[in-house]
């Protein structure tokens, strides 16, 4: 059993919903961040601070896919993945100042989703 930390991930200043508190655990153990280019600054301090593995969602799915994932961060304007993940059950982190839109809005709740995140809106929780 590994010893994870909490962390707390608020809205930018442009930014909506949350604030989410990040906890991951043994199943969901995995920061993934879908954002192109590698992992994002954002996802890797979520990473650093709870103990996670930050992971390139660009290049695989982790072992486990949508159960394994103790958040997503994405960087997207408001049309697909804004939505997959709130609707997997996958706390997800934008770090465009985003509102709920797209076909999956529905899905997209102030307990699921936090947009315009950058490192500082994480910290320990």
């Amino acid at each position: 059993m590994s010893d994870y930390k909490k962390v707390k991930v608020e809205a930018g200043p442009s930014g909506w919903g949350g604030p989410l508190e990040i906890q991951p655990t043994d199943e969901k153990k995995y920061i993934v961040c879908i954002t192109g280019g590698g992992i994002h600054p954002v996802a890797q301090k979520i990473a650093d601070l709870t103990g996670a593995e930050a992971f390139d969602g660009f290049k695989s799915s982790p072992e486990g896919s949508f159960k394994a994932m103790a958040c997503a961060v994405i960087d997207c304007g408001g049309t697909a993945r804004i939505g997959v993940y709130p609707m997997k059950g996958v706390p997800t982190i934008d770090i465009h100042d985003t509102t709920p839109a797209g076909p999956l809005a529905q899905f997209i709740k102030e307990e699921n989703f936090v947009s315009g995140v950058s490192e500082d809106q994480v910290s320990e929780a």
